[in-house]
């Protein structure tokens, strides 16, 4: 095997180690950014509902606060506001939700399903766990949800939840005596859940990582030809002249001429003590003639 050959083999196996180990590293790093982006939308997503929430409490409820007497609206209710507004985003984003889950709640629109179900349990049993993150396979496609839980802070919470016969009786005929009574402060009643696709990010992420390691395998192969050049030239062309040399003076013709030293590096060097042999041995071949 040539020289050419053992360096490109030894340099093939080094770039396929450390191509292995790039793509590991950087289709890990490219999708933790994915599920951090989306992290990051989801959370917005929850901010604006509680400033939703914070608007309808301290604008809205006020306003409505007269007419809840002859017809209760749902619509000083921070819950609905939020649920009702953000909606518009889901019916313009297909897979962007946002729900206030609840295991009794008022509306029953807003019962909570088996996994929203596990994740309020899930705050029930840790009152220290402020927010969980659920990643979920839908119809389209990968889902993050990003839920926080719902506590009863407020003692004005109770006026409504408490008992059916404490609470407003416009609400009790809209909603029934039997869906979300039995509050106390406190309590974890329900939780907000965002739910945001993975898709879009994924897929970028996973076109970044594509163009990652074809730039990779371009700078590989550029590296290999400037290389393979820098080879021929500086070093194989050279001994092989100087092994041409070599074989005629072997074969007797010591009138080959002598190799070109140019250089500084250890080629020249090799080259530099080979002439200083050969014409040692052409002083010791004349010196043989002349005794």
């Amino acid at each position: 095997m040539g020289l050419k050959a053992k360096f490109n083999l030894i340099m093939a196996a080094a770039f396929a180690v450390g191509f292995a180990l790039a793509a590991v590293l950087s289709y890990r790093i490219l999708q933790e950014s994915a599920r951090a982006d989306v992290l990051q939308q989801a959370r917005l997503i929850m901010e604006a509902a509680r400033a939703i929430r914070g608007y309808t409490v301290d604008e809205t409820a006020p306003l409505l606060e007269d007419h809840m007497s002859v017809r209760f609206l749902p619509n000083a209710v921070p819950a609905f506001a939020a649920q009702t507004t953000l909606r518009r985003l889901g019916a313009r984003y297909r897979s962007y939700s946002y729900k206030e889950a609840a295991l009794n709640p008022t509306n029953p629109a807003d019962r909570a399903v088996d996994w929203e179900a596990a994740i309020i349990k899930a705050f029930q049993a840790d009152p220290k766990l402020a927010e969980s993150v659920v990643e979920r396979e839908v119809p389209e496609g990968r889902t993050l949800s990003l839920a926080r839980p719902l506590r009863v802070e407020d003692e004005a919470c109770l006026a409504c939840h408490a008992t059916p016969a404490a609470a407003p009786a416009t609400m009790v005929d809209l909603y029934g005596g039997h869906n979300g009574f039995g509050w106390k402060m406190g309590d974890v009643i329900g939780a907000q859940i965002v739910s945001v696709p993975e898709g879009v990010a994924l897929d970028k992420a996973n076109r970044a990582f594509i163009l990652v390691l074809g730039a990779l395998g371009a700078v590989f192969l550029v590296m290999m030809l400037v290389l393979n050049l820098l080879l021929h030239l500086l070093i194989a062309k050279r001994v092989r002249r100087i092994s041409a040399v070599a074989s005629e003076v072997s074969l007797g013709n010591m009138s080959a001429p002598e190799f070109d030293q140019r250089g500084k590096d250890e080629i020249a060097s090799l080259a530099a003590s080979f002439n200083r042999m050969r014409r040692s041995l052409v002083d010791a071949m004349k010196m043989l003639e002349t005794s």
